[in-house]
Parts: C-alpha cells; structure tokens; sequence
C-alpha cells in the first residue's frame, strides 16, 4: 500500500491506534480529492467526519424538505432554529455558487467514500443547536442584536470573494467562517465555535471504534484537536455540551411585566373606578394588537392571520409562555402552507428582498417576526401608558 502524504495529513499515535486527522478547506475541490484518495490508501477501521446529525442530513439529504412538518416545528417553537440554520444554508450556497464547490463537500466525499468500502462513520461535530445556543448565551444583549442585523444583511451583501477573502476562505472552519460574516466585533464567542468544538472533535475522534481512524476536518480546527487528542479532556464533554438553561432573573423578568400590568389595572379599577380600569385595558388591547396587526399586514400575511395577530398580542403580551409570533406563524402556516418546492427554493430566495413576500415559507417567517415586533412595541407603549395612569 503506498502511503499517501501531504502537509494537510497529520498522523498521531496514540497508544496502539493511529489517528490520521486530515485538514481540509471547507471550499476546495482539491480537498475533496484528497479525503477521497487518504481514505482509498489507507482502509482504515472508521472515518470521523466533522459534521453533526443535523447538518449531515442537510449535506446528505436533498430530498428532506418533503418531510418536513413546518405547523409541528412551530408548535416545538423551533421556529427560529430554523431560520438560523437555512440563512446559515444560503450562505453556504452563495458561497458554493461563487467558488463552484459547496462549503462541506469534502465532508460528504469522506461519508460516501466510507460507505462505498462499508467503512464505519463517526459523526463528531457537535449539534449545531448547541453550538449556537451557547453562542446566543456568550453574547451581550447589545450584541445579540447587532449579531441578528449582520446575520440578516449578509443575505444581501452581493460583494463578490476576491482572492484575499478565497486563501481565507479555504483556510478556516465552515460554521465559524458563516458566524464570523455576522461581525467581527464577537470575539467573545470565539470560545464557543472554536476552543469547545475543538475539545468535542478531539475527544469524540478518541472514543471511536477501530485501531485506525481517518478524521476529516476543517484545517482551522487542525492545532486545537491535535492537543485535544494529546490530553484527557473526557470531563468537559458533559458541560460543553449543554444549552445552558435560562437565567432565573429572565424568568422573573419575563412574569414581572405581566404582573405589573395586571395589577396596575386591578389598583386603577380599586382606586379609580371600573370604567378607568375598563379603559386602561381597551387601552392595552389597542396598544398591543394594531402594531401586530400592522406588522401582520405588512408582511402581507393572510386576513385571518391579521386578525389572529390582532386578537393574540394583548393576550400573550401577558404571558412569556408563548409569544405573537408563534401564533401568528401557525395560523399563516394553516392558512397558506409551503410547499416542497418553496422549500427547496428558500435558500435562493431569502437572498432577494423581494421573494420574501412571495415564498410561502418566508412569509411564515415574516409572520412570525413583524407580529412579534409590533407586539413588543405595544407592550411597551401600553404598559408605560398605563403605569402612568397609576398617578
């Protein structure tokens, strides 16, 4: 057997077992003749790839929008997920588009490649869901909006990659190079895309089967694995990956609100009267539901759904249970559902501004974004107005 090398292939020992962990670019078609020709020389006992479930599904499965259940993700309030994730696809296919090889391509050679040899597969990446969650945590609350702004304007930056942007490009990690695009000004989740992922990598690559494991990865997690490996990092596994759990001071902050309304009402009726507190909630339901209502209309959501946001934002401006949108998303789903090829076709279309308001499914979005936007503003509109009232 002819023992393939290059600068990108790093052999490791590890007690008895060998670990060839190969450093691709996430965009080059010479990566994927590489992953294809190391796992063709070498016949080792399993290939680990740096992929997810999740994300192996969408590299893996074109076929996968005809199974899925938009009304039943909105009832899991995974909404928002799923906006993430296919504004982080459409990246990925703008940048396929341009380079003329899809971001992950060599991820998928190495599966396919494994399968043709019946060679065992180790997805090692973490969940994508906890890996941005973690993200979400790590970000400041200024932050968390300015990090929403970039992610939604890198759909329609038209700038073309130029060769600088290219070496960069087919010199960094996938997930990270996408987050990265949103602005640069978050080092502080840094930790998050790159130091724990490479931890997870390493020691899920480690607890693999076989005396000989071939591992394809990103060229940016190359460094970090390689001491991964080097150390016994078992005992963080359980805490980095782990959606880290709401803060009780945002539960109390999300009751406090409602109680605070409610019980302004309830001492305006007790020191004013019934018909001052009969205003104050005419108030409050006018306040919440025409600004969801306008958002509902704006974004050209079905009448019902219109009238639903109208009805909803008053009643679950005085709940963190749920919120407008999500009621405002299920009902514009029932009304006006996708179909497969709106959602095949999402990717392209979230890229035009336009489109937005012709796919079915982006317009399950907007129902769930413009309502929710409108509700808040009214929630605070009503409830300063009648905190007011209180003196």
């Amino acid at each position: 057997m002819t023992t393939l090398e290059s600068s990108d292939i790093h052999r490791i020992k590890l007690d008895d077992r060998e670990i060839i962990l190969v450093g691709t670019a996430h965009v080059s078609q010479k990566s994927v003749d590489l992953v294809h020709q190391i796992i063709e020389a070498e016949k080792p006992d399993c290939v680990c790839v740096e992929l997810d479930e999740k994300r192996f599904e969408s590299l893996s499965q074109k076929d996968r929008w005809q199974n899925l259940d938009i009304k039943e993700i909105i009832r899991k309030k995974q909404l928002a997920t799923l906006m993430v994730n296919l504004t982080l696809a459409s990246y990925q296919k703008k940048l396929g588009d341009q380079l003329g090889v899809m971001p992950g391509s060599e991820l998928l050679e190495a599966t396919k490649t494994a399968e043709a040899h019946g060679i065992p597969i180790s997805l090692c990446d973490r969940d994508v869901r906890v890996t941005l969650r973690r993200a979400w945590k790590k970000t400041s609350l200024f932050k968390k909006g300015y990090l929403l702004a970039s992610l939604f304007a890198s759909l329609f930056d038209k700038t073309e990659i130029d060769e600088e942007k290219l070496d960069e490009l087919k010199n960094s990690d996938a997930l990270s190079e996408l987050l990265s695009e949103m602005g640069d000004a978050l080092p502080e989740i840094k930790e998050v895309l790159i130091d724990e992922r490479d931890t997870f990598l390493a020691e899920k690559i480690k607890s693999s089967p076989g005396k000989k494991l071939v591992a394809i990865v990103g060229a940016g997690h190359v460094q970090g694995i390689k001491e991964g490996i080097a150390e016994d990092r078992s005992n963080q596994m359980e805490e980095i990956n782990t959606i880290p759990k709401v803060s009780n001071i945002w539960k109390i902050m999300g009751w406090l609100i409602p109680i605070l309304i409610i019980g302004s009402i309830g001492y305006i009726g007790w020191s004013k009267g019934l018909t001052e507190a009969g205003a104050n909630v005419i108030y409050w339901i006018l306040a919440n539901g025409i600004p969801s209502a306008i958002g509902a209309l704006v974004g050209l959501a079905h009448p019902i759904t219109i009238i639903s946001a109208f009805v909803a934002a008053p009643i679950t401006s005085l709940t963190p249970v749920i919120g407008a949108g999500y009621v405002c998303a299920f009902v514009q789903a029932m009304m006006q559902p996708p179909i497969v090829r709106e959602f095949e076709t999402a990717m392209e279309d979230m890229t035009s501004l336009t489109k937005w308001w012709q796919n079915r499914l982006l317009k399950v979005f907007l129902a769930f974004i413009l309502p929710g936007i409108g509700s808040m503003v009214g929630t605070w509109i009503g409830g300063v107005e009648i905190v007011r009232n209180l003196f």
